[in-house]
């Protein structure tokens, strides 16, 4: 059923050995830059600081780790929450601990996966930010998607449509950023799930994850901002006719695609809050990320 979502999710979001070890090449030196921008976010003195990002770059997992780094390397206790199953939380835990996460994490969450949540760029960010706390960095993670056991996918079920898996990755972070108390807790996620209005597909009504997460604490949702570029993620095949039936499998193609980004903003990552329209109507987000032109990262092979 789990598969069948995933697969699902990416065609509806039209976007989404010791010896092999030691012949790939060694993930990028590590680098700790506040963004331009970030100030402004922390004035505001938020729980939950949510970047909603468009799965399968470089610069998504890239902007986030160098943010965690710099604030884990200035004493501030992080925790940084990825979209992973949350049922291998506790397995993760074990090897963030470890002296061999590299490899435990490997087999752990990057054994299976077609998208930018299993990508190289996903696992270079944990690998690196777990050798910023080996350095001694109050750094945490946490994996949030799903339901982490059968009693809270009951407590949820009655929601409709896709709310019980929205309200369960709200729950599952505000959970984990309760022991310890962190400065910040910075979540990555698909920008669909860091949404702060309300959602009606499918004939049904419920809240995204950033909403959800919202009945916590105080969040602010950045969303992913970007100029032209390629990102890896699952496309239906030219001549699929999604009003036929079902989606299967064999229907969508996943690899690094073209994609089409904005008017370019410049090179450098910053952030920019954004006030609501004047309609005084809710928005989605409280402003976005700019990350430059976009790059393809590949699953992670394990």
């Amino acid at each position: 059923m789990k598969q069948l979502f995933f697969v699902l999710a990416s065609a509806l979001a039209l976007v989404d050995g010791a010896a092999a070890w030691a012949e790939e090449p060694e993930p990028a030196a590590v680098h700790c830059d506040l963004p331009r921008g970030w100030s402004d976010v922390a004035e505001l003195n938020a729980r939950f600081v949510v970047f909603g990002e468009l799965h399968g770059t470089n610069e998504g997992p890239n902007f986030v780790g160098s943010l965690a780094c710099a604030l884990g390397r200035d004493n501030n206790r992080v925790l940084v929450a990825i979209e992973h199953d949350a049922a291998e939380n506790e397995a993760l835990q074990s090897a963030w601990n470890s002296d061999d996460f590299e490899d435990r994490l490997r087999t752990l969450l990057f054994a299976e996966g077609s998208d930018g949540r299993s990508s190289s760029a996903m696992f270079d960010l944990l690998v690196r930010l777990h050798r910023v706390k080996e350095s001694g960095a109050p750094l945490s993670i946490v994996a949030f998607s799903g339901f982490r056991d059968e009693q809270q996918a009951d407590r949820f079920s009655n929601l409709t449509g896709q709310g019980p898996w929205e309200a369960a990755q709200a729950d599952n972070i505000a959970t984990a950023s309760t022991s310890p108390t962190y400065d910040h807790v910075l979540v990555l996620v698909g920008n669909f799930h860091a949404m702060k209005t309300p959602v009606s597909r499918g004939g049904y009504d419920f809240d995204p994850m950033a909403l959800r997460l919202s009945q916590y604490g105080k969040t602010i949702s950045l969303n992913m901002r970007y100029a032209d570029g390629t990102s890896w993620n699952c496309l239906l095949k030219p001549g699929v006719d999604r009003t036929k039936g079902p989606v299967k499998s064999e229907d969508i193609e996943c690899g690094p695609h073209s994609t089409k980004g904005e008017a370019d903003l410049g090179s450098e990552p910053f952030i920019r809050l954004e006030q609501t329209d004047a309609s005084n109507e809710r928005s989605a987000f409280d402003g976005f990320f700019w990350v430059g032109a976009i790059s393809a990262s590949a699953p992670k092979s394990p």
